[in-house]
């Protein structure tokens, strides 16, 4: 009893002074806004290592699996870059399952997506020009969309947050248009009485009821009074906008999600082609591409070392899952599905030593209350891109504070502006920030900070990570 009493007694002490000199790593400026906010130490993760050193700077809970919000994108993104490499880009194919005759198409034509992340309006007008360019004017037909590449099961866009309609729950599909995405414009009508509604994409297919009206006031307030309801979820065709705008304001936007992506996808091509000089006859549906067929138009997306600084600058959600699934290509036929470029994921981690025991992926964008991971495999991660060939790229993709991004306002004006590439991460209780600081010294500097506690969120979260950042930079 006496042994293991006193065995009891060795292992509590060591486990204290290693606690306690892991707190005294920690920087005084950084304590003490912890303090401030009373953040228990064990709610943070934090490790700061120089990328040329074998130890770390301060190590804090290492190897606590914690939620790191958005900042997962840095993991899914890297191994999508390494995998498939930066020139890596998506087609989309247009097939004519009719004859061409004096620029008449008779019959359907079929837009076959491969998960293209970046097809966004600019990208879709271009493809239709390619169309235009093959002597197609007029198709007598449908517009058949198949989006068979990945294999998406049903998923409810709000179950995150029950806000199905905005656009970083947008449900990823391989034949994805402009991230499903509308942009609403409000300006007051002139009279004082109406509002003005503009849509951008303007799509045919879509129905927008205005029952706005001006009331006087200042310019303040949630979405400035303007509240948006879809009647039928399930098509998503038709948008009611009701409220009462203020006066006092000269103009409001609103990004929202609408249609479903095949019809969204037909909405577009309807408004594009006409721009092009195009009619079609016909309406949409679902369907395959001819399986030995060719092609009218291949148009080729950007390249992946492109498309991953929209992805990891503005933290693009949607672009990030289709990431996911394009892993999977890698090394299993279609169609695809996420486990299976999660299955890639891990798969490039165990091989280059990266212990993935604790790690938990849901969709590879972070929004989920289930995904974890730890510091010290997101420091381990940020070592091993710094020594990859595609290292330039991965930098590159990351917000450059006071510049550009989620960082933007990250000490604007400020020495420490555009000395840090970083990828952000907050969810209710979450805040984390991961990435280099190229440091005053000329080292430069891995820094992954995690904190998951109740409201860090909401301004302490900020707080720590901008006092850590400075404090890094200095060294």
């Amino acid at each position: 009893m006496f042994k293991t009493l006193a065995l009891a007694v060795f292992v509590f002490a060591s486990l204290w002074l290693r606690d306690a000199a892991a707190l005294e790593q920690i920087p005084e400026p950084v304590q003490r806004i912890i303090r401030t906010f009373k953040i228990p130490h064990g709610s943070i993760s934090m490790i700061v290592h120089d990328v040329a050193a074998e130890s770390p700077v301060v190590s804090l809970n290492p190897t606590v699996p914690r939620n790191p919000a958005s900042a997962i994108k840095l993991l899914t993104t890297f191994v999508a870059l390494d995998v498939l490499g930066p020139t890596y880009t998506w087609a989309t194919e247009l097939y004519a399952l009719g004859p061409i005759n004096n620029g008449v198409l008779d019959g359907d034509l079929v837009l076959k997506g491969y998960g293209d992340p970046y097809l966004v309006v600019e990208e879709f007008w271009k493809m239709l020009g390619a169309l235009r360019d093959q002597g197609v004017a007029t198709i007598n037909g449908d517009l058949v969309i198949d989006d068979s590449h990945f294999a998406v099961p049903m998923l409810d866009p709000g179950a995150f947050d029950r806000q199905p309609h905005r656009l970083y729950n947008v449900i990823p599909s391989a034949a994805l248009v402009n991230f499903k995405a509308v942009e609403f414009g409000f300006t007051p009508a002139g009279d004082g009485i109406h509002v003005r509604i503009r849509a951008r994409p303007e799509l045919p297919n879509l129905t927008i009821t205005n029952r706005l009206s001006i009331i006087k006031g200042p310019c303040r307030g949630y979405e400035l009074g303007i509240t948006m309801d879809i009647p039928d979820p399930a098509v998503a065709d038709r948008v009611v906008f009701s409220g009462q705008f203020p006066s006092a304001c000269r103009s409001h936007t609103m990004h929202r999600s609408v249609l479903q992506p095949a019809s969204y996808a037909f909405g577009t091509f309807q408004r594009l082609w006409g721009h092009w000089g195009g009619t079609i006859s016909g309406g949409f549906r679902e369907g395959l591409a001819p399986e030995n067929g060719r092609p009218l138009v291949v148009w080729q997306s950007r390249p992946l070392g492109e498309i991953i600084r929209a992805v990891n600058k503005w933290s693009n959600n949607v672009m990030t899952r289709l990431l996911l699934y394009s892993l999977a290509t890698a090394k299993f036929d279609p169609p695809v599905t996420k486990d299976q470029g999660i299955e890639v994921l891990r798969d490039y981690l165990r091989q280059n030593g990266l212990d993935d025991t604790d790690l938990h992926i849901d969709n590879g964008a972070g929004l989920s209350r289930d995904t974890r991971t730890t510091a010290e495999l997101m420091t381990g991660l940020l070592r091993h891109a710094y020594r990859s060939p595609y290292m330039p790229e991965f930098i590159a993709s990351m917000s450059i504070n006071g510049l550009d991004g989620t960082t933007r306002r990250r000490f604007r004006g400020r020495p420490e502006a555009g000395h840090m590439h970083l990828k952000t991460g907050r969810l209710d209780g979450v805040s984390a920030i991961v990435g280099y600081v190229f440091a005053t010294s000329g080292k430069t500097y891995s820094i992954v900070l995690l904190i998951n506690h109740n409201n860090v969120h909401k301004g302490p979260g900020i707080e720590i990570q901008n006092a850590l950042l400075k404090w890094v930079y200095r060294q």
